[in-house]
């Protein structure tokens, strides 16, 4: 099984690697930050779908079903308004800017530390964030193949880095646009087959195995508990507000859509994109129903940790590889592609980022372009080795359901974007000292996690879920209007 296993990931890599040979040919700096602002908004759309599943809905999703039934749908629906506000309120103004960076806007309305401080956080965010997703591909790959030949884990992480450095290296945005596509094929490929899989296996049909696991309380949508992490107002509230930070304030997924033609053609790629990711969602839930049933069914033995807690994360692959060599197959190919779509996008918005926000590509003239080219590899090569640190040092801290420690984290270094834009958006005659920026960016996360430690106390007994992060917004809102004074609108 491990030389199979092995076989699948070289394939698909050569495939990847072609594909991004293909559309990287005679690209520049240009193509490698916009794509020349020449994508296709329907190859953009079905490419999002990939870069927003990523590794950790590939299995995060299915697993957490065995825990959290399909709560996690409330969390989805608040994508649906999430994206509505990406579409209809950021597009517009990252494209009446004509930003490389969405960063420099903070340039624009507040001033330089500010932009930096925003730059910097995506950074944290997108490093840490993405890393994570990327460590569970890894991870997968060491435990059932890697492992077994003795061979220790940071190995497989060096490849897949290197590999990813190698097809973003060249064409970079240009080149993820149209891999992405491929990433999104193989991940709904992987989820179907294997549910068809399951299905004639246990010779039942779709209608019946969504009929029992209801009957078995697995596919409850909404927690009516008020106090309770999963509450179904707070997963909704939150979904919005995670895709407008996750998605609208991050260079990564928002350099995708500046690559579209025109605005109204990114608007028609996010709302589209919208409408699938929903589908997509289900699709995912569906297969954690349908993997917790056939476990149920077999007597097949659910992977637990040393403390003998179920682990949510492994569920998938344990059963792909308990049923036949097809689903082992689907299942590799998948993850593969999972991994490889969390990182390319991400290796370059971070280089993009640094680029702009800091060495200001776009103002100084003084570094010609040659310079220019020279700077965005070494910056890439750069950002490479940080990621391949951040997925080996997580290893030991892999206990739990890997998306809600992701959205944890976000709600902490995402919040302050989320109200540094909420500031320049709405609050149209008044500007903050710049200079106080970074000390409330670095303040309101503290103030947030000690809320949070102590809420039951604090709120009789309310449990902070993913909303912490709109708590960390607003008061990183409250402070930047608090330190400021009446302006000119610049806007």
């Amino acid at each position: 099984m491990e030389n199979l296993i092995l076989i699948v990931f070289v394939a698909y890599t050569l495939l990847i690697l072609l594909v991004a040979h293909l559309s990287s040919r005679k690209s520049n700096n240009n193509a490698f930050f916009t794509g020349n602002r020449k994508s296709p908004w329907f190859v953009v759309a079905y490419g999002m779908i990939g870069a927003s599943l990523s590794g950790v809905t590939f299995m995060s999703v299915p697993g957490g079903v065995y825990s959290g039934q399909f709560t996690y749908f409330g969390i989805v629906l608040g994508y649906i308004i999430g994206y509505a506000v990406i579409a209809f309120l950021l597009l517009p103004l990252y494209y009446k800017l004509n930003l490389t960076s969405i960063y420099s806007y903070l340039e624009i309305k507040f001033g330089k530390s500010s932009e930096k401080t925003g730059a910097l956080l995506f950074i944290i965010s997108r490093l840490i964030g993405s890393a994570i997703r990327m460590y569970l591909v890894v991870f997968v790959l060491y435990e059932f193949v890697f492992k077994a030949w003795g061979i220790p884990f940071w190995i497989p992480a060096l490849i897949f880095i290197l590999l990813i450095l190698v097809y973003t290296f060249k064409g970079g945005i240009k080149a993820v646009v149209w891999t992405d596509t491929l990433q999104t094929t193989f991940l709904l490929l992987a989820a179907v087959m294997t549910v068809i899989i399951i299905l004639k296996t246990l010779n039942i049909s779709f209608g019946e195995l969504m009929s029992i696991s209801t009957e078995r309380g697995y596919t409850k949508l909404f927690e009516t508990d008020w106090s309770h992490s999963k509450f179904f107002v707070k997963q909704i509230l939150s979904g919005a507000f995670i895709t407008i930070t996750m998605t609208g304030l991050d260079q990564d997924m928002m350099q995708k859509n500046l690559t579209c033609k025109s605005l109204k053609d990114a608007q028609k790629n996010v709302m589209t994109s919208s409408f699938f990711f929903v589908l997509v969602n289900v699709l995912f839930m569906s297969l954690g129903a349908a993997l917790i049933y056939y476990v149920q069914e077999v007597g097949l033995q659910l992977p637990v940790n040393e403390s003998g807690v179920v682990v949510n994360d492994k569920i998938f692959p344990t059963v792909a590889f308990s049923l036949n060599k097809i689903t082992a197959i689907v299942f590799m190919l998948g993850l593969i592609a999972a991994g490889y779509s969390s990182a390319d996008g991400t290796l370059t918005a971070l280089t993009t980022t640094f680029c702009f926000d800091f060495l200001h590509f776009d103002k100084n003239d003084k570094i010609t372009e040659e310079q220019k080219i020279k700077y965005r590899k070494m910056i890439h090569i750069g950002f490479a080795f940080l990621y391949l640190l951040v997925i080996i040092m997580f290893r030991p801290f892999h206990n739990e359901s890997l998306i809600d420690k992701i959205f944890e984290i976000a709600g902490y270094t995402y919040g302050p974007l989320l109200g540094l834009y909420s500031f320049g958006l709405f609050v149209k005659n008044r500007k903050p000292n710049d200079k106080y920026v970074p000390i409330i960016a670095i303040a309101s996360p503290i103030i947030s996690y000690l809320l949070n430690l102590y809420s039951q106390d604090l709120f009789w007994g309310y449990q902070f879920g993913f909303e912490i992060l709109i708590v960390n917004g607003l008061l990183t809102f409250t402070a930047l209007l608090f330190i400021s004074k009446k302006s000119i609108n610049i806007n």
